[in-house]
C-alpha cells in the first residue's frame, strides 16, 4: 500500500463525575430494587454530574486533555473536532464550540453530530475519512453526555432512569502511513422507520407558537420513551450483523478478533452477542456495571479503560460496535 494515508488512534482519555449513584440510591427515588436493576441491565452504579462543577463541554475537555497528553500532543496540534452528544449544554450552538473555546483553539472546524448511542462510531468514521482524504492530519473525536438532569427519576420513568449515566471519552486520531496499525474500516447504518421506538419528543421546533409551554412540560414529552422489547430485538440482530460485516469486508472471521468493545447499552445484549459469536468473556469489554449507559461516551470510556488495563496490544484486531436510537448502528475495525 505505497503512499497511502491511513488513520490511527494515538491517544485515549475519559472523564466521569465524582458523584456515584448506586442502585440502592435509586430505591429512595422510585419503586425499584438493586436486584431488579441488575437482573435487567447488569448495572450496579452510575455517575451523575454536579451542577456548577461539570458541564457536557467541561467533561469532554477533561477527557480530551488526557487523550492529547497520552498522544504527546498539545491542543494546538488538533486540526478538527468531531463531537458526539445528544445532551448538549445549549440548544445551539453545539458543545463542540464550547470545548473548542475551553481548549483555547481558534478557527479550526468542529462538528456536532447526534447519532445517539452510535455517536462515537459515527464520529470516528468521519475523522477517519477526513484524514484518509488528506484534508486533516490530527482529529479529536469525542463522546460526552449529561443525562441525569433530564431523566424521569420517578417510578413512572424507572425503566429508563436506571440505565443512564454521565461521562465523556475522547480519542486522538492521526494520519499514518503504517498499514499494520490503523483504523481498518468503518460501517454505518440507520433506519428511521423506528425513530419513535426510543426517543425524546421535546423540545421540538414543529410545535405551535413557542416550543416550551407548561402544557408541553406536563405532557411528558421531555421524558425518554422506549419500547424496550423492540429495542432489544433489533439491537441483538444489528450488533451481530454489523460486526460480521466489518470482519467479512476485511476477509476476517470472529477467530481473528482479539477484543470486542460494544456500546454499553445493556449487559444482556452484550452477553447475547458474545455467546452468539463464540467469544470468551475476556474478549468483550464491559464496564456498564460501574458507569451505566453513557450513550455516545460509552465506547471511548470502555476503550480507554481497556488500554489502561493493558488489554490493547500491538497488532490486535479490535472491533467497536454500537446500536441506538434512530435506529442507528455501526462498527469500526481497528488493528491496534
Amino acid at each position: 500500500m505505497p503512499n497511502m494515508i491511513f488513520s490511527r488512534i494515538t491517544g485515549l482519555g475519559y472523564y466521569v463525575p465524582d458523584k456515584i449513584v448506586t442502585n440502592q440510591d435509586l430505591t429512595q427515588m422510585m419503586d425499584t430494587t438493586d436486584e431488579w436493576i441488575q437482573e435487567r441491565t447488569g448495572i450496579r452504579e452510575r455517575r451523575y454530574f454536579e451542577y456548577g462543577k461539570d458541564t457536557n463541554a467541561s467533561m469532554a475537555t477533561a477527557a480530551s486533555r488526557q487523550a492529547l497528553q497520552r498522544a504527546g500532543l498539545q491542543p494546538g496540534d488538533v486540526d478538527v473536532i468531531v463531537y458526539a452528544t445528544i445532551t448538549p449544554d445549549y440548544f445551539f450552538p453545539g458543545s463542540a464550540f464550547l470545548m473548542q473555546r475551553e481548549l483555547g483553539l481558534e478557527t479550526i472546524p468542529v462538528f456536532d453530530i447526534r447519532q445517539q448511542c452510535s455517536g462515537f462510531v459515527y464520529a470516528l468514521s468521519l475523522a477517519d475519512q477526513y484524514i484518509k482524504s488528506g484534508m486533516y492530519k490530527t482529529a479529536l473525536v469525542v463522546g460526552s453526555e449529561i443525562q441525569s438532569s433530564w431523566i424521569d427519576k420517578s417510578t413512572a420513568g424507572r425503566s429508563t432512569a436506571v440505565i443512564f449515566g454521565d461521562g465523556a471519552g475522547a480519542a486522538v486520531v492521526q494520519a499514518t502511513s503504517d498499514p499494520s496499525r490503523r483504523i481498518i474500516s468503518t460501517h454505518l447504518h440507520a433506519d428511521g422507520r423506528f425513530a419513535e421506538e426510543l426517543y425524546v419528543r421535546d423540545p421540538g421546533s414543529s410545535r405551535p407558537d413557542r416550543p416550551v409551554t407548561q402544557e408541553l412540560l406536563d405532557s411528558g414529552g421531555f421524558n425518554v420513551h422506549m419500547n424496550g422489547n423492540a429495542v432489544f430485538k433489533h439491537a441483538i440482530q444489528r450488533f451481530g450483523e454489523v460486526i460480521y460485516e466489518a470482519l467479512k469486508a476485511n476477509n476476517l472471521t470472529e477467530k481473528d478478533l482479539s477484543l470486542l468493545v460494544p456500546h454499553q447499552a445493556n449487559m444482556r445484549i452484550s452477553e447475547y452477542v458474545r455467546q452468539q459469536m463464540g467469544l470468551d468473556p475476556e474478549q468483550v469489554i464491559n464496564n456498564i456495571q460501574r458507569f451505566g449507559n453513557t450513550t455516545a461516551a460509552s465506547i471511548p470510556i470502555a476503550l480507554t479503560e481497556a488500554w489502561e488495563d493493558g488489554k490493547l496490544n500491538d497488532g490486535d484486531i479490535i472491533c467497536l460496535a454500537a446500536f441506538g436510537s434512530g435506529f442507528t448502528w455501526g462498527s469500526a475495525l481497528i488493528q491496534w
